[in-house]
């Protein structure tokens, strides 16, 4: 898998801007704010429709301009393919175009490019709250299972609609009549994610510990474990059995849910934790270690999505090098091999000798 060359209209601070790329390693260097990151979020966008950085598709869109644009070329699944977004600001929907058709969603062009990102965040990821953690997951469990990104939106919908009749029944108390509806379709959808991320956080936690073998000379055992509401005893177990350990739960906060006015327990609270040897990265681990910890994972999301489609998916390091210490570098660029990577660095000398260089300056090529 791997992308030729990508097109960018009026996206973040690009006007125009053609590239092609090495089938290998690609340096994007500059200094800061010029654009180095909007790029590799533009070749992130164009394989999944999802920004690591905006809530909204506006955001994407250059200041004034009526349209942003991005499309490319990818080499994947043994034949030459064409992507193309075309993203408005307000609320116009999107647009997608998969070698040359329209598409509805972009569960249609599921597998075509995938990528794993790494940024200065992610390297704190076990160290903050489960937001970030959940996000994190559900990225690469929407790129690896198109059906849990239908699940994954549907229950947000359903989230979403349930807090407005929380909020709202003071001013109508007959919304509370619907409310178990509401509950009950919850429940079932949420016991699809419980059930598809159980089963993604083993794999994960498996891979990730071989690599932070590696990593730590054998001297820390990493293990990963997934916290779900507390009724649900076993995550592997059937959806319906899932499903209702999830109803008795809702059931014993319904009356807490009432008086707060808001969602309080379900599957959009989950959350998971590392432990080295033992003892919680979040609570007990040192920097270093929070960062190897975190470095094993990515590496493991992007073993497991080779796994799932036998192709290495894009690697993608947003200014993460510099974050790091030389050995944790050498680590890193280690793994690399056998797959295309986009780097972004501040430093043009340091890593000049990996592959392809791009200079960006002000959203242009130099």
């Amino acid at each position: 898998m791997r992308l030729g060359n990508i097109s960018i209209r009026d996206f973040r601070n690009y006007e125009t801007l053609s590239l092609a790329f090495s089938p290998e390693v690609n340096l994007i260097v500059g200094d800061n704010a010029q654009g180095k990151t909007n790029l590799i979020e533009a070749i992130g966008y164009l394989g999944s429709g999802k920004s690591f950085r905006a809530q909204k598709t506006s955001e994407l869109v250059r200041l004034g301009a009526e349209f942003a644009e991005i499309s490319g070329s990818v080499f994947s699944q043994e034949r030459q393919q064409t992507l193309r977004w075309v993203l408005f600001p307000g609320g116009r929907p999107r647009q997608l175009y998969g070698n040359g058709v329209k598409k509805k969603t972009a569960g249609e062009i599921s597998g075509i490019l995938q990528t794993v990102l790494f940024c200065p965040e992610d390297l704190m990821v076990l160290k903050t709250g489960a937001s970030p953690r959940r996000r994190l997951a559900d990225h690469a469990l929407c790129q690896l299972r198109p059906n849990y990104e239908a699940a994954l939106s549907e229950y947000n919908r359903i989230l979403e609609q349930k807090s407005r009749i929380l909020k709202d029944r003071f001013e109508n108390p007959a919304l509370l009549e619907i409310l178990p509806e509401y509950n009950t379709r919850l429940c079932q959808v949420g016991a699809l994610l419980i059930s598809y991320r159980a089963r993604f956080f083993e794999g994960l936690g498996k891979a990730a510990s071989v690599y932070h073998s590696q990593f730590s000379g054998g001297k820390e055992d990493f293990s990963l474990q997934y916290h779900t509401v507390s009724t649900v005893k076993d995550p592997f177990a059937p959806i319906p059995v899932l499903a209702e350990a999830l109803q008795n739960h809702l059931e014993s906060h319904y009356r807490a849910e009432i008086e707060s006015m808001q969602c309080l327990t379900g599957p959009h609270k989950d959350d998971f934790d590392v432990s080295l040897s033992g003892l919680s990265v979040k609570t007990f681990g040192s920097q270093g270690q929070v960062r190897t910890a975190a470095i094993s994972l990515k590496l493991a999301q992007r073993e497991l999505m080779q796994r799932e489609s036998g192709e290495m998916p894009v690697l993608l390091l947003d200014d993460v090098l510099s974050e790091l210490d030389p050995g944790r570098q050498d680590f890193i660029l280690n793994q690399i091999t056998g797959g295309q990577v986009f780097i972004t660095c501040c430093e043009p000398g340091r890593f000049t000798k990996l592959g392809k260089t791009i200079e960006i300056s002000n959203g242009k090529t130099v």
